[in-house]
């Protein structure tokens, strides 16, 4: 069992008992505001009426690094080598018009199941302050340090979340872009399982213990049980019924259902092969589980990333068909499941990759930051299939038609889980603060994705 320490409030606590924190503090918080008719972005119509709440879980796959929307999800074909490079084909999908770069022939057949938004824009182009836009919607060097999306998820749904796990999962690892958390403080901080899926035991931090067999924890529990003499003794004192209660929420994490949902050995070999048996494609498989489990909140930061100055094409080609795989199948069982109705699944980087290829040294065929325009794949949720939002221009270099920028994007994905984009945020000092920027604060907005909603 991992020892290491991790610092809260001021207080050192160890990680089973931050995890045990989390999934029992999580239900005595309060939602903040109401689910309001002051929907920013939204067209006048639709500020009259409250939404109707849809989504009841969030995975977020963030591809970090930025990946290429030319060679993936806004192919154009006639563009010519010095945009298209080695991937100068598109090929169709199973919603007549819409079409995608080569490598992803299983989403192609999953078309009707997700929309592509073809004109996301923010033209920032750092890694950290872009993918601080992205997932909070605010504009980067503000006074305050705005909490992510998945943060203010898991807060607000936290009333009603009564689960054992935490409600913000990352799978395998954090990417340390900026703090998920921001202002609403290491309770709402995401739980990164580490481990590796792919591996024959998930051996996920804090409650899969490396070398200690499930047998072995048991007896652990029976002998320490055994030796606590003083807890029997002191069994009436309401100190020691606290601290007995955060320990059952613990062994629950580790030996119980906690325990339970990160063993992909429980699924059918057949479905983690469809899966992909890489990290990635068993990433994608415990993200259903996680929210089977009714965790709220998941993100799978893509393993490896999509930062591809140099080498491109060779990252390209092995990448792309894991994200094809892990993707089309997690959409696929999602829909079977009956579970796609309620789960938005949205899929992008901080920003996408330059249309034109730097054939130039260093880089020798490699693709720079690109903010300008890309492509953000979603489903789910109340969001439609089978759509495309916005269109870039000839060469994938500008929008051409209908901008949606991040507040859009994150307003609507707000919004079909019930959320009040214009809610007050609980600030530890009392500093006025919003899930979204008001339209007051003249961030960029073209307004709520209705097209797809």
């Amino acid at each position: 069992m991992s020892t290491e320490l991790h610092q809260a409030g001021g207080e050192l606590i160890s990680r089973r008992e931050a995890i045990a924190r989390g999934a029992s503090g999580a239900a005595g918080l309060l939602l903040a505001g109401s689910v309001g008719s002051n929907v920013f972005g939204a067209p006048a119509e639709s500020q009259k009426k409250a939404p109707q709440v849809k989504a009841k879980s969030i995975i977020q796959v963030f591809l970090w690094g930025g990946m290429s929307h030319n060679d993936t999800w806004d192919p154009k074909p006639e563009s010519g080598r010095d945009y298209m490079g080695e991937f100068a084909k598109a090929i169709p999908t199973n919603v007549d018009g819409i079409q995608l770069g080569e490598l992803f022939p299983l989403l192609a057949k999953q078309a009707d199941k997700f929309s592509l938004i073809r004109s996301m824009t923010h033209g920032n182009n750092g890694h950290e302050t872009a993918a601080y836009l992205m997932q909070t919607g605010h504009t980067p060097g503000e006074r305050l340090a705005y909490p992510s999306i998945g943060a203010v998820f898991a807060w607000f749904k936290s009333k009603t979340y009564k689960g054992i796990l935490p409600p913000y999962v990352v799978l395998t690892r954090p990417q340390g872009r900026f703090s998920e958390e921001g202002f609403l403080g290491p309770r709402f901080k995401p739980f990164a399982t580490g481990g590796d899926p792919s591996s024959y035991r998930f051996e996920v931090e804090g409650i899969v213990a490396r070398g200690i067999s499930d047998e072995r924890q048991k007896n652990r529990r029976a002998l320490l049980e055994k030796m606590n003499t003083m807890g029997k003794v002191m069994a009436a004192s309401p100190a020691l019924a606290a601290s007995e209660e955060a320990k059952q929420a613990a062994y629950e994490l580790i030996l119980g259902q906690g325990r339970e949902v990160f063993d992909l050995n429980k699924e059918k070999s057949e479905l983690r092969d469809r899966y992909g048996r890489h990290t990635f494609g068993q990433d994608c498989l415990v993200a259903r589980r996680l929210v089977e489990a009714g965790v709220p909140y998941v993100v799978i930061n893509y393993p490896g990333g999509w930062d591809t100055h140099s080498n491109h094409f060779q990252t390209m080609r092995r990448q792309c068909p894991q994200l094809d795989q892990g993707l089309a199948a997690l959409l696929a069982d999602l829909s079977d499941r009956g579970l796609l109705e309620s789960t938005i699944v949205w899929c992008c980087g901080e920003f996408g990759r330059g249309p034109k290829v730097d054939w130039q040294p260093p880089w020798n065929g490699g693709r720079n930051h690109y903010g300008k325009v890309f492509t953000v794949l979603v489903a789910g949720g109340g969001f439609k299939g089978g759509h495309v939002v916005g269109a870039s221009d000839a060469k994938a270099e500008e929008v051409k038609d209908r901008p949606v920028y991040p507040v859009d994007l994150l307003g609507s994905i707000y919004h079909l889980a019930g959320i009040d984009p214009q809610a007050k945020l609980p600030h530890p000092e009392g500093l006025e603060a919003h899930v979204l920027p008001a339209p007051s604060e003249r961030v960029k907005s073209a307004g709520l994705l209705t097209e797809i909603m």
